[in-house]
């Protein structure tokens, strides 16, 4: 496999992650206007996160079924630009539900149609991730998946934004009417982009296989040394860093959504304003925008390793990306017609991101355990503090868990060889904890448990397995001949 990332290849691949964020954030804004509309508890709303997260196991577990029955796996049968294309039709069939779901109003309809969305997407996750990381030199995979992230969080920007014209109107300043039935414009619209791109993907020149090794392979391996035991093991989950991977996997999402969909409710409930009325809805998107264009500042950042540009550029470039970034979300937003005076102040918050990206010098061990502590930092200083000191500590947690996925993906298969595709299947299969620890947390905001503010417990958990997963990651692959420090010495940022 050729060393040289093949940029024209690398960009077509990256569109697939604009959706997935697109349809990710918007979720978040069609918690709080069902829940008002229809009257739901907070856990009910989040049943919308719960059908989208839970489709994406319930696509990994057919996937493996399939695979299984047929006697070998699907993406290497089909091909990846196939399965992707493949995935794509599939979540383009889920936004046609949109449509009798926004005339009828239907909460069942639209989570069914946002629960065949996420299969569609479960199958291009399995076939994207792993390329994102062997479509170049496989020392700067996670930086080329940060890459593909970062583009993720630009959908996700710009996703609630969208979704939030469409239900409350014009952007005229005047205060709006949520109107449900709108909602359809915008998801039909993404269902043609779907098969749009399904069609280009069908004809791209991007690869179709990854080869593999048989008995070791240096996919994902940072070092010359391949794992030596790749020989005898029988499957995926025979490998420690990843099972331990998968769990890590599932409270990475789950603190990232949690944090986001359960954040509207805060503002509701602790929010008040000049004329002692609660936070509108109609007010909450650019928040919400703002926690997703965090991570979009964290996956620039990250990303810049995958390019073979000059180390002084680099440098630079590590102070100015995270910026370039909160001006994109800024941009957006002025045109949405959105004050944006009171988000000035969290460009004080991003230093902490760059610090953060300073200290782990490119390793993913150490980036993981660095992002986790301050992403626990940042949930106990919203849960202690009130205000909108609190709404900006909640949305900072965007900040850092920014570059988790690639640093859990990367460490999860490093040193896999043949279970490569295995393994990423059932990484993607744990995305469920999304919608599985937003509904928890949902059940803990309830006024009867902790309450909202006491809720982000949960996040503080998911942090704290984090941490010891980065630490627990390191050994293990050391064992395998797999250490990221000598990568890190021979200047693998």
């Amino acid at each position: 496999m050729s060393q040289q990332t093949k940029w024209s290849q690398f960009a077509v691949l990256i569109s697939v992650f604009f959706f997935w964020g697109f349809v990710a954030a918007s979720n978040d804004i069609l918690i709080p206007v069902f829940q008002e509309k229809l009257n739901l508890k907070p856990w009910q709303s989040q049943m919308i996160v719960f059908a989208f997260y839970v489709a994406y196991t319930v696509g990994s577990v057919i996937y493996n079924l399939i695979s299984k029955s047929t006697g070998g796996d699907i993406l290497n049968k089909i091909g990846y630009k196939n399965g992707i294309a493949l995935g794509l039709v599939i979540s383009a069939l889920g936004t046609l539900l949109f449509y009798p779901a926004a005339e009828t109003q239907s909460f069942i309809i639209m989570i069914t149609g946002l629960f065949i969305v996420g299969l569609g997407f479960s199958l291009q996750q399995t076939a994207a991730n792993p390329l994102a990381i062997n479509m170049g030199d496989p020392k700067t995979g996670s930086q080329r998946l940060s890459l593909a992230g970062g583009i993720n969080n630009f959908g996700t920007t710009l996703g609630p934004v969208i979704v939030s014209l469409a239900i409350f109107g014009s952007v005229t300043g005047a205060k709006q009417v949520a109107d449900i039935g709108a909602v359809k414009v915008p998801y039909l619209i993404l269902g043609a982009a779907f098969i749009l791109v399904a069609i280009i993907f069908k004809f791209s020149p991007i690869p179709n296989k990854i080869e593999h090794a048989d008995e070791a392979s240096k996919v994902a391996t940072p070092t010359d040394v391949a794992a030596p035991m790749a020989a005898v093991k029988r499957s995926a989950l025979n490998y420690s860093q990843l099972w331990l991977g998968m769990i890590g996997i599932f409270v990475y999402v789950g603190v990232e959504v949690a944090t986001a969909s359960n954040l509207p409710l805060f503002m509701k409930e602790h929010l008040v304003m000049s004329d002692g009325l609660p936070f509108p809805t109609e007010n909450i998107a650019p928040y919400v925008s703002l926690y997703w264009a965090s991570l979009m500042m964290g996956r620039w950042t990250s990303s810049i390793g995958a390019f073979g540009i000059p180390k002084s550029v680099k440098e630079v470039l590590r102070f100015v990306m995270p910026y370039l970034a909160f001006g994109v979300f800024l941009l957006i937003n002025k045109i949405a017609n959105h004050d944006i005076t009171p988000f000035y102040v969290y460009a004080i918050v991003i230093v902490g991101l760059i610090i953060g990206d300073l200290l782990s010098r490119g390793n993913p061990a150490r980036q993981l355990l660095i992002f986790s502590l301050c992403g626990i930092t940042a949930l106990l200083i919203g849960m202690l503090a009130d205000g909108m000191v609190s709404v900006f500590a909640f949305i900072s947690v965007g900040l850092f868990c920014s570059t988790l996925w690639p640093c859990i993906f990367t460490l999860a298969i490093a040193g896999l060889g043949r279970f490569t595709n295995q393994g990423a299947s059932f990484l993607i299969m744990m995305i469920m904890g999304g919608g599985i620890i937003s509904t928890l947390q949902g059940l803990l905001a309830d006024e009867k448990a902790l309450g909202i503010q006491a809720s982000f417990i949960m996040g503080v958990l998911c942090f704290a397995y984090l941490a010891f997963y980065a630490v627990r990651a390191k050994a293990i692959l050391k064992t395998q001949g797999i250490d990221y420090d000598k990568l890190e010495s021979a200047g693998g940022h």
